[in-house]
């Protein structure tokens, strides 16, 4: 069963009217902010969700992780 709301990704794919098997990606409307203006300077930021604190890091390797 398939719980995901096909409006919560960032992309839709298209089909052509031809139906052929190649398919283009459709940006959607999304507010974008960057990490410089969310971390302002630092390495984690706390995220308040439904009464749960999440923590967003950057790595040494400047990728991101979601811990809860």
């Amino acid at each position: 069963m398939n719980t995901h709301n096909p409006n919560d990704f960032p992309y839709r794919v298209r089909r052509p009217d031809d139906a052929s098997p190649h398919f283009d990606r459709v940006p959607l409307a999304v507010r974008t902010l960057s990490s410089n203006t969310l971390f302002q300077g630092e390495h984690e930021i706390g995220i308040e969700h439904h009464g749960a604190l999440y923590r967003l890091k950057i790595t040494r390797q400047g990728k991101l992780i979601l811990n809860k």
